[in-house]
């Protein structure tokens, strides 16, 4: 019944044929052999994951942005002082951008290679709500699908060394006035009879050209599209560091790098109440450090994406080797999220040394995908989690999420080490696969959960492993969850 992960399996056979060649080994020696291998290697693949990343580095020259125009006032707009300071620095070689203490107002920044846009302690930047200013559109992915739309508040397109740092506030100031509405919930502001994003001629129309390969040059959605913009969005980067500095009032997804490599984001505050707010979702992208931040969300509060259906198929390009450490969450749909949009792909995802917990955050793990999805979700890894109260689930795996399909998607490889979990919610374990296509390999190690309505719920699994679980004070090994199940 036991089975090796894939990537364990390798592991232990190169263990055991270096034992062989020193002798045979009795059977007590190989299982120690390979429970070894089960124990290090995966997570030493980690830290060659961790090896492979490094913030990009900056010359010691300052470009004020005051000595440009900006003023601190709140009111004057600041625009065209951000865009010249960035400018100017990138063609001058590179270095920070510096914005002092002060409240600057501004449309949207797009930053440029080799420029740290820099926020000194008690700078606070205001974005404009007005949606015109987001104009030109920009080539840009929302919710998964390429399309010409509203520029993100931050943004970068294929630009080499950026980041965004420093003891700053940046505010999109989004609220139920402006931005949120648009979602079309009364919750968020949103009126009987007024356009939002859920007319057949705005999100609905974007997705459908997408299935029809319409070319993204002609996905044209600006004035009277009600698609919510961004707010940090990097697009085809390398090289990128967001260190320090505090997001907050986000008219939609915040964290939002996509098809970018070698990716660091530390020490970063989120709070954003509003709809999709969406922590941090690296999207199609590789080799991703996400490090000491703290995420207080009205959505996921990490979720790890690769495209939706159609359009994430086209581009094929996975989301693989994400590293998230020594991170807290308190609101948010899920603590450490894969999908929904993850038709690309995801692999070789590390969670380890968290802290979870808020009435208002409703799983730890979630994996959310669909037969209209597709793709393969393999490898994840999680250790040393610390769990107070979710209302939901502690874990989650979810193929029947949203919409169905054609297109079956795979979920195998998953393991929970060294958890645990105060207040589980109404189910502690809940994995739903497909009969073509079951959750596979999913390890339980070292796991408590208490105070949880329902231990676990499964719907077509294959090879799950209960090691040293207890829920509700009673331990579950193998043999009795094997019967019960």
């Amino acid at each position: 019944m036991t089975k090796l992960f894939p990537i364990y399996r390798a592991f232990a056979l190169v263990v055991l044929v270096a034992l062989a060649a020193c002798g045979s080994p009795d059977t007590k020696t190989e299982q120690t052999a390979e429970n070894t291998a089960d124990e290090s290697d995966v997570w030493k693949e980690m830290d060659n994951i961790l090896a492979q990343i490094k913030a990009p580095e900056f010359p010691d020259k300052q470009f004020l942005i005051t000595d440009f125009g900006a003023v601190g006032d709140g009111k004057t707009v600041c625009t065209e002082a951000f865009r010249k300071a960035i400018e100017t620095c990138n063609r001058e070689g590179g270095g920070r951008v510096v914005v002092p203490a002060g409240n600057f107002f501004t449309g949207p920044i797009h930053l440029k290679s080799n420029v740290n846009l820099h926020l000194e302690k008690d700078a606070k930047v205001l974005f404009s709500t007005n949606p015109k200013d987001y104009l030109p559109l920009v080539h840009t992915r929302w919710e998964g699908v390429e399309l010409m739309g509203y520029s993100p508040l931050l943004y970068a397109f294929e630009e080499k060394n950026i980041a965004i740092t420093g003891e700053g506030t940046f505010d999109g100031q989004a609220n139920d006035t402006n931005w949120w509405p648009w979602k079309g919930q009364e919750r968020y502001g949103w009126k009987k009879g007024t356009p939002n994003q859920t007319d057949k001629d705005k999100r609905a129309a974007l997705f459908q050209m997408a299935e029809d390969n319409v070319p993204v040059s002609e996905r044209k959605f600006g004035e009277g599209s009600y698609l919510r913009p961004q707010f940090v969005q990097p697009y085809r980067c390398e090289n990128i560091l967001i260190e320090g500095v505090t997001f907050v009032n986000s008219p939609m997804w915040i964290l939002n790098p996509v098809q970018c490599t070698n990716v660091t984001i530390q020490k970063v505050t989120v709070e954003s109440q509003g709809p999709n707010s969406d922590g941090c979702d690296p999207e199609s992208c590789k080799n991703v450090l996400i490090k000491d931040c703290f995420f207080n969300t009205g959505d996921d509060c990490i979720a790890i994406k690769s495209g939706r259906n159609a359009d994430g198929r086209r581009i094929n390009i996975p989301s693989e080797n994400i590293v998230i450490q020594g991170c807290k969450m308190a609101n948010g749909h899920g603590g450490v999220v894969i999908g929904s949009e993850i038709s690309g792909g995801a692999r070789n995802i590390f969670a380890e040394n968290c802290i979870m917990n808020s009435p208002e955050l409703d799983r730890a793990l979630r994996i959310k995908t669909s037969s209209a999805r597709g793709g393969v979700i393999e490898n994840v890894y999680l250790r040393n989690i610390e769990v107070g109260q979710v209302a939901e689930q502690v874990v989650r795996v979810n193929m029947f999420y949203e919409d169905s399909g054609s297109y079956m998607p795979t979920v195998r490889n998953i393991e929970v080490k060294n958890m645990t979990v105060k207040e589980g919610g109404k189910v502690g374990v809940l994995l739903e696969g497909y009969e073509q296509s079951p959750v596979e390999n999913v390890r339980l190690v070292n796991v408590e959960i208490e105070q949880v309505d329902v231990p676990f719920k499964f719907k077509n699994i294959e090879n799950v492993q209960f090691e040293n679980v207890t829920i509700n004070g009673k331990k579950i090994n193998q043999q009795n969850f094997l019967k019960v199940f």
